[in-house]
């Protein structure tokens, strides 16, 4: 049974192929189309999952799209009515939209991959993130909850799943509460994700990273944008926000009335708590205080959206009693909250696919059609994110030679990790290239940039001079798995939790390691941990496993592996440009190292 599953026309469009129910492939077409969130159709997402499986598309079973179309332009319609006349230009610009290419789906899947119609399903958006989460977990039995901006109609649905593991039972997803457009705590992110400079739909972890360089002063002003329950449902007070008929805008002037003038995309984040590494400016003190108020004003959404997603999970447990909970939903990927879950909900076990957001819903469509539509027996757990393409040593060495890039070639692995070992202790910056790259959004030590957490000025070598960012974006310190609980506090056995694999949750550092990995622990002393399983990717592991050998500390500093605005690498060539364009000091592709140093001599 092959089912692909699609996911497109918003944004992180991607694919995902099931075979007999299992994930063999998966990818975001940014991946290959190198346009960070592509939301056009991923017909080069769909091509790898088809090779990836050795098959055509003429021999699936079903294509299975992640969301209902009709549905989504109900809503367009219903909103339009509802906040006329301002959304008339936005009415307008969204019909082009909509029937060049969104209301027709069926038809352009049917056109792109040639299959007949009756092999062409809908999920609703929802139920496909739901699915995306459940059917990838180990569970029998759970609690779902799933938050976003907004899918058909709901932003938020909670409801229960259950599996059929051994054929005498049956697969169920149930989601029987929901919140609808407008009201949605993703929008309400997003919002103040806008106000304070950044990207809509891009920056919102940013807002979270930085939120620990302020207090949360202003939650009093926050809490006045929606009537919120304890049982975590609520509605927003819309005076407030303009998405519903404003393209460019997400908030009205009685929002800034209220928080002020937003930031200016383009300002330098500076407070006494930043660094000013390799910034010849001293700040004034206004800047200063300027910079925290925004810095406390993102304290405060955080800690509004942790807050209710707590009093969701609880009032979830009390309707369900069920001990697992299956997290989705671009909410999700906010790995501070999904902590704070764990920790202070009745909730023993949580389980989040990494790709949780709408590219995530690809998989979930298909393991939807399969698994209850279809009703086969379960026989999948998500161990692992590598599902995306690999380039082995013949795309390497083509590519090497094409070029005439000097490199090393070392085949015994134990000299390999000790080379880059030796490069990480002494203070330089690698960029680790291996296997299959990740599904979701981070990178998980194939397509990562490496380097030493016990040196506190690699925070900001990394942030500045490699990935050109900003400052106080965090860094996740890459552990393996069963050295964890040395350096983080967690609630229960890390090594049980797959989040942490994922580096979906962000842990407090224990107060007498924080001083032994200062580049990993942020301001606030906790860090987006990533444990690292043997089994899943032994190289990795025999990598930090060497490095504490010859530090004393089994820890990595990791990053995605790419620039600032542009996609994790997919190519070799990709993976070259990037190191060339940065200053990391060595780039291993596979057995084959690059130093920085011999480039001009190639």
């Amino acid at each position: 049974m092959l089912i692909l599953g699609i996911s497109c026309f918003y944004h992180d469009s991607a694919a995902a192929l099931l075979r007999d129910g299992r994930i063999v492939a998966a990818s975001e077409e940014e991946r290959f189309s190198r346009r960070k969130h592509d939301s056009g159709f991923p017909e080069k997402a769909v091509a790898f999952c088809l090779a990836r499986a050795g098959v055509k598309a003429a021999d699936l079973d079903y294509v299975v799209f992640y969301e209902k179309p009709l549905l989504k332009f109900e809503r367009l319609l219903m909103t339009y009515l509802g906040t006329y006349p301002k959304g008339c230009r936005v009415f307008r610009e969204s019909l082009l939209n909509w029937f060049g290419e969104k209301l027709w789906v069926k038809s352009i899947i049917k056109e792109k991959l040639g299959v007949p119609e009756e092999k062409i399903l809908f999920v609703e958006h929802h139920l496909s993130h739901a699915s995306s989460s459940f059917f990838c977990s180990p569970f029998e039995k759970a609690a779902v909850l799933t938050v976003d901006g907004v899918g058909e109609w709901a932003t938020t649905a909670m409801g229960t799943a259950s599996a059929d593991w051994d054929g005498g039972g049956r697969n169920s997803v149930e989601l029987t509460r929901e919140i609808r457009f407008p009201h949605s705590l993703g929008l309400l992110y997003s919002a103040f994700t806008a106000f304070l400079g950044f990207e809509v739909n891009e920056g919102e972890y940013k807002v979270m990273g930085m939120a620990p360089y302020g207090e949360p002063r202003h939650v009093d002003k926050v809490w006045k944008l929606l009537d919120a329950a304890e049982d975590g449902s609520f509605r927003l007070d819309m005076s407030y926000f303009s998405y519903p008929y404003h393209r460019e805008r997400t908030f009205t002037e009685k929002f800034e009335r209220l928080f002020g003038e937003p930031r200016d995309p383009k300002a330098r984040f500076v407070t006494e708590r930043t660094s000013l590494y390799d910034d010849p400016l001293e700040p004034t003190k206004a800047e200063m205080e300027r910079n925290q108020y925004y810095a406390d004003v993102a304290a405060s959404i955080q800690f509004v959206t942790e807050e209710m997603l707590l009093r969701m999970a609880r009032s979830l447990h009390d309707a369900t009693g069920l001990k697992d909970l299956c997290l989705a939903g671009g909410v999700a990927l906010n790995s501070v909250a999904n902590y704070r879950i764990l920790a202070e909900t009745p909730f023993e076990r949580i389980f989040i696919q990494p790709a949780a957001g709408d590219a995530g819903g690809a998989a979930g469509a298909a393991l939807y059609v399969h698994h209850v539509l279809l009703g086969r027996r379960r026989s999948y757990v998500m161990e692992d994110a590598y599902l995306g393409e690999e380039y082995g040593d013949e795309a390497v060495d083509a590519f090497l030679r094409e070029e005439g890039i000097r490199h090393h070639v070392i085949e015994d692995e134990e000299r390999l990790v000790d080379r880059v070992v030796d490069a990480l202790a002494g203070g330089g910056v690698v960029g680790w290239y291996q296997g299959r790259f990740e599904w979701g959004p981070r990178a998980l030590g194939n397509r990562s940039i490496l380097a030493n957490p016990c040196r506190e000025e690699m925070k900001d070598v990394v942030n500045i001079k490699i990935k050109f960012r900003e400052p106080f974006r965090p860094f996740a310190p890459s552990v393996v798995s069963g050295r964890a609980g040395e350096y983080f506090e967690f609630p229960g056995d890390i090594e049980s939790h797959y989040p942490p694999r994922y580096m979906l949750m962000v842990a407090p550092v224990k107060r007498e390691m924080q001083g032994a990995i200062p580049a990993v622990t942020h301001v606030d002393g906790t860090g987006r941990l990533q444990t690292v399983v043997r089994e899943r990717n032994p190289r990795y592991h025999r990598l930090i496993e060497r490095f504490g050998e010859a530090t004393g500390t089994p820890v990595v500093l990791n990053t995605s592996f790419n620039l600032k605005g542009e996609p994790i690498v997919t190519t070799p060539r990709n993976a070259f440009n990037t190191f060339s364009a940065s200053g990391m000091d060595m780039l291993v592709l596979g057995n084959r190292i690059i130093e920085k140093k011999d480039l001009d001599g190639r």
